[in-house]
């Protein structure tokens, strides 16, 4: 049916971007990481010029992406068995969208790493600088808790799989230690991006869901916080 109205088009394109949001896993990931990306923008102060090339290359990504879910609904719609036109559609838009994220991360690659690399070797100097036995009492309790839910939900082995992430919770506990030690809003913007490029790996390969992987980052955050205020204020 042809739609009534524009008011009606737009309703229905939104309609379609919710679709993606609440079905498509990887459509959440690159909604997560353009917020980062776009705040990192923010802080770096790119020019008019720098930061349309990175909306460009987001929007390109995005628009892929749901692209790539169009086609496969409507070859699920029609193809109830394997067909290898079907396998080939589908493989071609997933190219589609690998050729866009390349895209993205050349363009990152000349708009961020100029500005980041010089203070990179500032971030190094804190890291050995720093207080490191919090570091490590942080990441213990990070774990001894992660094991203890694991226990005590049930679900996955206490080092793989399960509520919540590990692998999560760790990486998000060094981005806090990272952000409380050097201070800086550049250099914790770039530990959060690290941290989010791990829990988007355990999601991807399809080891933690979103929930998990949030839990975990946030029981990271949460406990690294409270070790380095609780020295702060009796340290």
């Amino acid at each position: 049916m042809k739609n009534r109205n524009l008011l009606e088009s737009f309703n229905r394109a939104i309609d379609g971007l919710v679709f993606c949001f609440r079905t498509q896993r990887n459509i959440r990931i690159h909604s997560l990481v353009t917020i980062l990306v776009l705040g990192l923008s923010l802080g770096l102060h790119l020019t008019k010029t720098e930061f349309l090339f990175v909306f460009l290359a987001i929007v390109l990504v995005l628009v892929t992406e749901t692209i790539n879910t169009a086609i496969e609904a409507a070859i699920d719609r029609f193809t109830h068995q394997y067909h290898p036109l079907a396998a080939v559609a589908k493989d071609v838009a997933a190219g589609a969208v690998l050729l866009a994220a390349v895209n993205a991360l050349v363009t990152a690659y000349f708009v961020f790493f100029p500005k980041l690399n010089p203070v990179l070797p500032k971030v190094i100097e804190s890291i050995i600088q720093s207080p490191a036995h919090l570091t490590l009492i942080a990441l213990g309790l990070v774990i001894f808790f992660v094991v203890l839910f694991k226990v005590s939900t049930g679900t996955g082995r206490p080092f793989s799989g399960g509520m919540p992430s590990g692998h999560a919770a760790v990486a998000f506990a060094l981005s806090t230690a990272i952000m409380m030690i050097s201070k800086d809003g550049l250099v914790t913007s770039l530990a959060l991006l690290l941290g989010l490029m791990v829990v988007q790996s355990r999601v991807e390969g399809g080891i933690h869901s979103v929930t998990e992987v949030i839990i975990g980052s946030f029981l990271g955050m949460l406990v690294t916080f409270l070790i380095f205020q609780l020295y702060q204020r009796w340290g």
